[in-house]
């Protein structure tokens, strides 16, 4: 059973700051956190705020020595939470965390994966990397957030952990797919280098390789990279308590058809970003979150 909230108004403050925020970004994310009971639900809140708050660090306009300035200071602000027992968060995310790391004993190495992957985005911009750096990417900014969540939705079993690391990664490539234009706007490219290469593209910048006619054959193997991850998590479900892990099955219900659809289309226009309807994101929830 969750330990009860803190008491104090700031405390409240923190709770609905987190969940403003979560509400605000209109993601599947919310919806698929709708269903926890309160606790578990400004929990993952936190986290999200969390996530949010370094991702606009690493997207903002700031010199990279300034982005790598405010991301070290998160990474000393989450390593003061675990040292003080929350004792003295000074901002509302950081309170909310607090009662969020001391409830579901979370582990302060994910949070700092959660940093390094967005220190990936600051160290020069990422631009076609390998496979392995790729992996690795996902890995920081979606896997290790997998692994915060199923501790806070009630599941810290090693099947539950894998099936957070494969479903953070299908995730993650399926938000690579549907952004390649707004990540080319930043001069940004996660397109996994040795594709782009073996379809005969030696000009690697972002707006070069997606005018590239191969560009439909590149996508398509990186989706069926992300269709592999999202079927070993159907798989690990098997082995995992199901009912406690329901707001991942409705964020993986809400995000395959978004694949199948930038898939069907074939990335012959990238403004098409396969995002679902409202009623669609509320069906999803009520078959996978209630039902």
């Amino acid at each position: 059973m969750a330990a009860p909230h803190p008491d104090g108004d700031s405390d409240a403050a923190a709770r609905a700051h987190v969940r403003e925020i979560t509400r605000a970004a209109g993601s599947s994310f919310y919806w698929g956190m709708r269903i926890l009971p309160e606790d578990r639900r400004d929990a993952m809140f936190a986290i999200y705020a969390f996530c949010r708050e370094v991702d606009d660090i690493a997207d903002g306009d700031a010199p990279d020595n300034e982005k790598r300035r405010g991301l070290d200071a998160w990474r000393r602000s989450i390593e003061a939470l675990y040292a003080n027992d929350g004792t003295g968060a000074d901002t509302p995310v950081l309170r909310a965390l607090a009662f969020a790391i001391r409830t579901y004993k979370l582990d302060k190495k994910d949070f700092f994966e959660i940093i390094a992957g967005m220190e990936m985005d600051t160290d020069g911009v990422i631009v076609a990397p390998d496979c392995k750096q790729l992996e690795l990417y996902c890995y920081r900014v979606a896997g290790a957030v997998g692994l915060l969540s199923v501790d806070i939705f009630g599941d810290s079993s090693a099947p539950a952990k894998e099936f957070a690391l494969s479903l953070g990664i299908a995730l993650q490539l399926t938000n690579i797919l549907r952004d390649l234009k707004d990540d080319a706007r930043m001069g940004r490219l996660y397109l996994p280098r040795e594709q782009i290469e073996a379809h005969g593209i030696t000009d690697i910048i972002p707006d070069a390789v997606l005018a590239s006619p191969k560009l439909p054959e590149i996508c398509a193997s990186v989706a069926e990279r992300a269709r592999e991850k999202y079927a070993e998590a159907d798989l690990l479900l098997h082995d995992c308590d199901g009912r406690a892990l329901k707001p991942a099955i409705v964020m993986m219900m809400n995000y395959r058809p978004v694949l199948d659809r930038l898939i069907a289309n074939g990335w012959r226009d990238l403004d098409d970003d396969g995002g679902l309807s409202m009623p669609k994101k509320l069906w999803i929830t009520l078959r996978y979150g209630l039902m």
